[in-house]
């Protein structure tokens, strides 16, 4: 019985499943997917709350929230399955679909009589090319820059990053949609920068980005309504711009008012009325600060630092630079777009309608962040192999 004790494998920590220590299924971060989903029950409340008196059915956009928290749980799933080195190699065929989708809008969009499609409709539900296109981008640019094994990255390297981040972030901006293109760039300089890219590199593309919003601006490829919304920024005492303003000081309003503990869920004048247009997309942090207050805000940006902690430590971990590469991208992502989304809230950044990821209303955003993070996960299941 001792010699059979001694040839028995080790258990998988599942019951009493046999197989190897280095196993995907035994090295799933259990931290990170339990963070990630704190962070998604806590948005189907807040879309709950922002939306109950919205509509004659309240339950209507919260049950919609949580069908795109099963599908969005179904995709990481499946990423996590599939090695990402698997990935890397179909990240150009990927990369291309999404250019020609990205390109296939900005043409509906030129001839559509000035109405602007941000999304492709397939029945009853709606996909956002721009949300999935950090996905595919991410995958082409680190893809890319992982055929040079060095530690720095090469000039010509350097020009084909931007060429191949440029392209779709110019499109996206076209739609226009700055928010997610802004997001696409900073996970560009987080993933360049963590390659070994010098800091004028850097900063050309932090120049070169600046210089293509500003040239969008002048071309009028973007909209009148986004423009308006940087210029509220600005100049927040024109009269013309009222309707602007009084949306983002209602939200600055709210979570300033919000006290210590908050209002109560539900119980916020604020944020539970018309006071604060799509709420639940743009705005869901003035939710929070509302109803549940310091506290509320305090346990939120808890849980987002939970996630950036292990994204960051599993990049530390990866078993080859192209794992390290797609954390670096992913954490530049959810840095930058919780930022920007609370900045917007708090009147530090101009209003671009970025969401908050996992918390705001949103199929194609949740979809995507759960599969980024599957992504992630599957960089961690491999790190032993």
């Amino acid at each position: 019985m001792a010699l059979s004790m001694l040839q028995r494998k080790p258990d998988s920590g599942l019951g009493n499943v046999r197989s190897s220590p280095a196993a995907p299924t035994r090295n799933i971060d259990w931290v990170l997917l339990l963070g990630q989903g704190a962070l998604t029950v806590v948005g189907c409340f807040v879309v709950f709350s922002a939306t109950r008196g919205r509509t004659d059915d309240p339950y209507e956009y919260v049950t919609r929230q949580v069908i795109f928290a099963i599908a969005a749980a179904l995709a990481m799933v499946i990423v996590m399955a599939i090695d990402y080195e698997w990935l890397k190699n179909r990240a150009r065929a990927l990369y291309i679909l999404t250019v020609i989708v990205l390109a296939g809008l900005a043409v509906v969009n030129q001839v559509g009589g000035g109405q602007t499609v941000l999304a492709i409709e397939l029945g009853p539900i709606q996909l956002q090319p721009a949300e999935f296109a950090k996905f595919t981008v991410l995958l082409a640019i680190c893809a890319f820059l992982s055929e040079e094994r060095t530690d720095t990255v090469s000039y010509p390297r350097f020009l084909g990053s931007l060429i191949i981040v440029g392209i779709p972030a110019i499109l996206i901006i076209a739609q226009p949609d700055l928010g997610t293109a802004s997001v696409i760039i900073a996970m560009a300089m987080g993933v360049l920068l963590v390659a070994g890219a010098k800091v004028r590199y850097i900063l050309t593309v932090s120049l070169l980005s600046l210089a293509t919003v500003g040239a969008a601006f002048i071309s009028n490829l973007v909209n009148e309504y986004q423009l308006r919304r940087v210029q509220v920024f600005f100049d927040e005492d024109n009269p013309a711009l009222s309707d602007l303003t009084f949306q983002v000081n209602n939200a600055l309003r709210a979570v300033g008012t919000g006290g210590l503990f908050g209002k109560g869920w539900g119980n916020g004048p604020l944020t539970n009325s018309s006071d604060i247009p799509v709420l639940w997309s743009d705005f869901p942090f003035a939710a929070v600060g509302e109803q549940f207050g310091l506290v509320g805000c305090g346990v939120l940006l808890f849980l987002f630092a939970v996630v950036l902690m292990r994204i960051w430590r599993i990049a530390h971990l990866s078993r080859d630079l192209l794992g390290t590469y797609l954390c670096a991208g992913v954490f530049t992502m959810l840095l930058w777009q919780v930022f920007q989304n609370i900045a917007m809230t708090l009147k530090i950044m101009p209003v671009t309608g970025l969401p908050m990821p996992f918390i705001s209303y949103g199929g194609s955003g949740l979809i995507t962040w759960f599969a980024l993070l599957g992504l992630v996960q599957s960089v961690h299941m491999r790190r032993m192999r």
